[in-house]
């Protein structure tokens, strides 16, 4: 390869590259988004789509779920998640039947996701929601946040976090019926250049 010099001088530095990202290798599983046990007559589908602040979707994102189960007793930790063959220790994903509380799903070429679960029961500090943990390209560190539903904030004491936000704000973390069974919850990863309250609130943690 000719030397730099031959080309008329030192090269110029290039400017530098984001590494990845990678989320859609090795950290999806089988069956991330069924949190709920197969054929679960409860179960209800959560989906929508992670944009940017430009409202383009995000196509490699990846979305962590951890929430109580209709109970309100903390699921997540239970066998049924991550499960690997004894022998091969290639992962298998999850058994079908156990509620773990726990789902990880990236978002597709249009950025849009969906998992499966079950509603969560209230808990005597809150009002029933899932919490969310965003993995995206741009991101230095993770996001968090939460998943309301919305005909249920009205029916259980007023929730701390929900309570403190203006109602524009907190419109951002509300999941909308859309269909017999469905819900529609889209994450804006931040505000628009042109103003506006449409980022999706996240949570700082000290």
């Amino acid at each position: 390869m000719p030397d730099a010099t031959d080309r008329g001088g030192p090269l110029a530095p290039t400017p530098a590259q984001t590494i990845g990202p990678f989320f859609g290798h090795a950290l999806p599983f089988p069956g991330g988004g069924r949190i709920a046990p197969e054929g679960h007559p409860d179960a209800v589908t959560l989906h929508g789509t992670v944009r940017d602040g430009d409202g383009a979707p995000v196509p490699d994102a990846l979305l962590e779920f951890w929430q109580a189960g209709p109970d309100g007793a903390p699921a997540t930790g239970a066998p049924g998640s991550l499960r690997r063959d004894p022998a091969t220790g290639v992962l298998l994903g999850r058994d079908g039947a156990v509620f773990t509380g726990f789902g990880r799903v990236p978002t597709d070429a249009g950025g849009r996701y969906a998992v499966r679960t079950l509603p969560p029961a209230a808990r005597p500090d809150a009002a029933p929601h899932l919490a969310v943990c965003v993995h995206a390209r741009g991101l230095l560190e993770h996001l968090f946040t939460r998943v309301y539903f919305a005909e249920h904030t009205a029916t259980h004491a007023p929730d701390p976090l929900l309570a403190q936000l203006p109602a524009e704000r907190a419109r951002t973390l509300l999941a909308r019926p859309d269909g017999p069974g469905r819900y529609r919850f889209d994450v804006r990863l931040r505000q628009p250049a042109d103003g506006g309250d449409e980022e999706t609130v996240f949570l700082a943690f000290r």
